[in-house]
């Protein structure tokens, strides 16, 4: 007993050297609970990158509670005697302060969660780890109709959420309003088309059409708004050079999304090249 306490008032006395001690063995846990959460799998589930994610926060806070409290003494002495340094500290530190209260900000809107997917600005990914200071997300390849990871990860400042809308799309997971055109040079009536077009995209669409149409329905009465519908949608408008630009929306799951896209597009160009021949140009 005397030996731990002649321990415990030589490691009170060196500070610093206590505070090395601390935070490696704080980190040490935290790379152990890491890994025993992560396992031996491939790729990880929304569960073990909340309770990962979880795990940082907490490990980063309690170092930071612990610090403060063995060094509250010294902490109070200094601002005590450089409030002008400490004044200029924070107009220095105005990014860190802005992450810091932009978390803040996003845990009390709830705006999203781990496995979200999100757009911030021009970025659109979903989120896999957040903290103080950033979130990180896997970009998603959205602004070219595209549903699918590009490889890359952002990591995107708290301070961001100030600056931009944060849109959550996690609807978007598992259906989506995937729209495209259909762009014909010459002006022609393409109206005749419509009805067999109409008819085909139903059949490509058959297999899913009533979770859809449920699925359709969840997220209208969750927004509480009248959404389009589940059923696919044909309108066209006219360019400023006599094109047409034939519109199609359909409600979709997200993984099949651009095959149906080019489905249509082939039934598009068959029905047209039957009806007006080779000599109309198709984009």
């Amino acid at each position: 007993m005397e030996q731990l306490a002649i321990a415990i008032d030589f490691l009170l006395t060196h500070k610093l050297l206590l505070t090395v001690l601390i935070i490696i063995l704080i980190s040490m846990i935290k790379r152990l609970v890491i890994s025993r959460i992560r396992g031996d799998v491939a790729f990880l589930t929304e569960v073990q990158r909340k309770w990962m994610s979880r795990t940082k926060n907490g490990t980063f806070i309690l170092i930071i509670v612990i610090l403060f409290m063995l060094w509250q003494t010294e902490i109070s002495k200094f601002a005590l005697s450089v409030t002008a340094i400490a004044i200029a500290f924070v107009v220095a530190s105005k990014e860190i302060i802005l992450c810091f209260t932009g978390s803040i900000q996003r845990a009390s809107s709830r705006s999203f969660v781990i496995g979200d997917w999100i757009e911030v600005g021009k970025i659109c990914g979903e989120v896999i780890e957040h903290n103080l200071m950033a979130t990180v997300i896997q970009e998603i390849d959205l602004h070219h109709g595209q549903y699918h990871f590009t490889g890359k990860t952002a990591t995107l400042p708290n301070s961001m959420f100030f600056s931009y809308a944060v849109k959550n799309l996690n609807f978007m997971k598992r259906y989506v309003y995937h729209d495209f055109n259909i762009t014909v040079v010459e002006f022609v009536n393409l109206y005749p088309l419509f009805a067999e077009l109409h008819e085909k995209i139903e059949a490509h669409c058959e297999e899913f059409s009533e979770v859809a149409k449920r699925y359709n329905s969840v997220i209208e009465k969750h927004a509480g708004v009248d959404l389009p519908g589940a059923e696919p949608h044909i309108h066209i408008t006219s360019g400023i050079n006599g094109e047409q630009f034939v519109h199609i929306m359909i409600f979709c799951p997200t993984e099949q999304a651009i095959h149906l896209e080019q489905l249509i597009r082939e039934d598009f160009m068959i029905a047209y090249h039957e009806a007006f021949g080779k000599d109309e140009r198709v984009c």
